[in-house]
């Protein structure tokens, strides 16, 4: 069995949503700590929860994304970009109703979005 890469144009840009997912995936849960820095997080000292809190988000993140990467199926990316595009919509929320209209926080749910829309525009045939 080789390794698939798309030829198609949608489809790559799938593929990359995904590839971009997964390494951001396993920074968390490689490195909790510096993602949460890098968030503007933090974890309550001698409180490890947290911390596996994060790793568990990222090895989510990390799953699902190299699902849609090795397995290259139209579903498996609906169920990626579906994943992420909610991750937005939470994110969204957010800043309506708990004050989170930060700049970073709007930056990340541009993020999401596009990462979102990539794999869905590739299944429901818009790219």
């Amino acid at each position: 069995m080789e390794f698939y890469f798309p030829t198609e144009f949608g489809e790559r840009l799938a593929f990359f949503a995904a590839a971009f997912t997964a390494l951001l995936g396993l920074v968390v849960m490689l490195a909790p700590g510096m993602a949460f820095a890098f968030l503007g997080l933090q974890t309550k000292d001698g409180r490890p929860e947290g911390l596996a809190e994060g790793r568990s988000a990222g090895g989510f993140l990390l799953g699902i994304s190299l699902a849609a990467l090795l397995l290259a199926q139209p579903m498996i990316y609906l169920a990626f970009g579906s994943a992420v595009g909610l991750a937005a919509f939470g994110r969204l929320l957010s800043i309506m109703s708990d004050r989170g209209s930060v700049m970073g926080n709007i930056l990340f749910l541009v993020v999401q979005i596009c990462v979102a829309a990539l794999p869905l525009g590739y299944v429901f045939g818009f790219l």
